[in-house]
């Protein structure tokens, strides 16, 4: 079974920062892509970042240089540092990685999310 537990959500005040965590662990064996997607209220799941395993990055262009999106394969953890936060980047941030056990294949993991809120 695999598990991932994510960390640092919280409220913030326009401008702030806010750093998100999210660990993999139980079973999991390899790790591809990981990811962070969010959800505004009233709408749909965005990807917000992704990085490969090499460190290659992907930014959506709403976050693009105030989001940094970093990991740590030998920790199986995704980070995403959140600068220059406005209240628009307010909803339920969800990490997501590619991954596989010793006993299955490939397949998406997600975790809980976790509530970031800008507001003043």
């Amino acid at each position: 079974q695999v598990r991932l537990v994510e960390s640092g959500g919280g409220l913030v005040q326009p401008g702030g920062s806010l750093g998100l965590s999210c660990a993999a662990s139980g079973s999991i064996f390899s790790v591809d892509t990981m990811a962070w997607y969010r959800q505004a209220p009233g709408k749909q799941v965005e990807l917000a970042a992704h990085i490969t395993p090499s460190g290659n990055t992907y930014y959506a262009g709403s976050v693009k240089g105030r989001f940094t999106i970093s990991r740590d394969n030998a920790k199986n953890t995704v980070y995403l540092q959140m600068n220059s936060l406005k209240p628009e980047d307010t909803g339920v941030y969800y990490c997501q990685i590619f991954g596989r056990t010793r006993d299955a294949g490939w397949t998406d993991y997600w975790g809980q999310g976790t509530q970031v809120t800008v507001s003043s």
